[in-house]
């Protein structure tokens, strides 16, 4: 048996090979990479994002090996404890501790995770060592080393239970680390934000000049049948080839792709959907969200090669190259302090008082809502969503029928390959169901049936009509708006960027509203049915 003496432990989405601790070899060192049950379980994920951690967790430990690091890597027959009649799972500090006391190893190096639950298991590890006074183990943590804001500085641009704006935050960003600024200091091109012109819709002609989209072939049979062995229940459509990136060459490659291919059209068309061509579900994104989430490649990377690609392809113009640097440089970043900053108080937000269940089609995509079964079907196909399906289509719907938070929460947490909580809780409990009342929003993301015809071709092929407001064939959003722009009339009438909507309703005659509210109260009591 071979003894250690440091046991390092990196979890599913801590794949980041440039961490200080790879810059020397020491064979006392031993890795930990384990595919836990618990973490296959504690939502009910997409197979397609199980698939994807373990691949890419099973490619990172390879890496390590061929770099002359000595690893322990461990599949779910291997974290399970077989002693009894039963196979029951084990939990990570059991897995932790069983591989320590196996390579008589005295100490236990973690990293800081990005999830509260688990930050919470690795501090009470920690603490419990700390306490005993008879344990021959140490336990300490270290920095990921993967974010551009340093984890203590996070306090410094947040306050708990406050509205904090990303603009202002995306801005401070900015100069921070000199990323499109000019040198007087200013932003480059003259303004910070370039947004207004970046909601393009996708025209008849546009569609074809779309680019196929970069997919990997790799082949995960035997984790499908590994996990059908261990009855890990999923989502979602499972392939045995996986189109996902699973290591930094993939990703780099992928980044590449987004640069030279995407990147000269993704600020015009990122909030644009479609269902009328094949890429439909890629169009001009990045799709490198799973990528950097597990670190198989830092953010910094990508925002220098995406600046790389602007100073030297004239085609990228400065709406191009601001629209994605500020989904990384200032969204990730933004949604990772609002999150450590209120937690564990954000889990609990709900400040709009939803209590519904959410719609059995969520999990099958069967439902006459076009936009609803076009945006919930690719993501069973696909495991993925643009922001704006997942905003202003499935986020909209869930916000304007009530749905309970936890629900919605556990919904996007487990179908998007690309989701963990730090960075869902905050999209989907701020943004996209105000649900915190405002600390990151200004305004709810309501809309009704003419947002999604303004941004889509969804409505031109949907059983219900989009200019209507009533009867059984009217779009359910327009009255599921009204409604709940009515009820919530109180809190919202205050905002100056809402308040004048009022208007438009105060105009209309009695008999208008009560058939306005009377065909969004049918469509609330049959939701299933919609």
């Amino acid at each position: 048996m071979t003894h250690y003496h440091t046991l390092r432990v990196i979890l599913g989405d801590q794949l980041n090979a440039a961490h200080s601790w790879f810059r020397q070899k020491d064979e006392g060192v031993l890795y930990l990479i384990a595919e836990l049950h618990p973490e296959a379980t504690y939502v009910k994920h997409h197979v397609q994002k199980l698939c994807a951690f373990f691949l890419a967790m099973e490619r990172f430990a390879d890496g390590l090996t061929n770099a002359g690091h000595r690893v322990c890597y461990l599949t779910l027959d291997e974290t399970v404890n077989k002693k009894s009649d039963e196979i029951a799972p084990q939990s990570h500090e059991q897995v932790m501790l069983s591989i320590a006391a196996q390579h008589q190893i005295s100490r236990i190096e973690l990293q800081r995770p990005d999830e509260y639950r688990v930050l919470q298991h690795y501090q009470a590890f920690i603490d419990r060592h700390e306490s005993d006074n008879e344990s021959a183990l140490s336990v300490s943590m270290v920095d990921s080393e993967h974010f551009l804001l340093p984890y203590d500085d996070i306090p410094h641009y947040f306050k708990p239970s406050a509205t904090v704006r990303m603009e202002n935050f995306y801005r401070k960003m900015r100069q921070r680390f000199n990323i499109l600024m000019t040198d007087e200091k200013q932003p480059e091109g003259g303004q910070w934000n370039y947004d207004s012109a970046n909601r393009n819709k996708l025209k008849a002609q546009d569609l074809a000049a779309i680019p196929e989209p970069l997919c990997f072939q790799h082949d995960v049979t035997s984790i499908l049948t590994r996990l059908e062995r261990h009855q890990i229940t999923s989502i979602g459509k499972a392939h045995t080839s996986l189109l996902w990136p699973v290591t930094s060459q993939n990703a780099l490659l992928l980044l590449d792709y987004f640069c030279e291919h995407l990147l000269p059209n993704f600020g015009r068309f990122q909030d644009s959907m479609t269902s009328k061509t094949p890429h439909s579900w890629s169009l001009y994104h990045s799709r490198l969200s799973f990528a950097i989430n597990c670190k198989l490649i830092s953010p910094k990377h990508v925002i220098k090669a995406a600046m790389n690609a602007y100073s030297e392809n004239d085609e990228i113009d400065i709406a191009q190259i601001e629209g994605f640097v500020r989904q990384i440089l200032g969204w990730r970043e933004y949604v990772r302090g609002m999150y450590w900053v209120n937690m564990p108080n954000y889990q609990e937000q709900n400040a709009l008082n939803a209590e519904r269940a959410l719609p059995s089609y969520f999990w099958t995509g069967d439902t006459k809502m076009h936009c609803l079964s076009s945006a919930i079907g690719q993501s069973l196909d696909y495991a993925y969503a643009h922001h704006i399906q997942r905003l202003m289509v499935t986020g909209n719907f869930c916000m304007l029928t009530e749905i309970q938070p936890a629900q919605v929460d556990e919904w996007y947490l487990g179908i998007y390959v690309d989701a963990l909580e730090w960075v869902e809780l905050p999209n989907t409990r701020g943004m996209s169901q105000f649900a915190d009342g405002g600390w990151i929003a200004s305004k709810p993301y309501a809309a009704s049936g003419s947002y999604i015809q303004k941004m889509s071709d969804y409505c031109g092929s949907c059983h219900y009509k989009v200019k209507e407001k009533t009867g059984e064939l009217a779009c359910p959003l327009n009255s599921l708006y009204w409604n709940f722009m009515v009820k919530h009339r109180e809190r919202l009438a205050k905002n100056p960027r809402i308040g004048m909507i009022y208007g438009n309703w105060d105009k209309q005659s009695d008999a208008q509203k009560h058939a306005v509210l009377d065909r969004a109260n049918w469509c609330l009591e049959h939701l299933d049915d919609l």
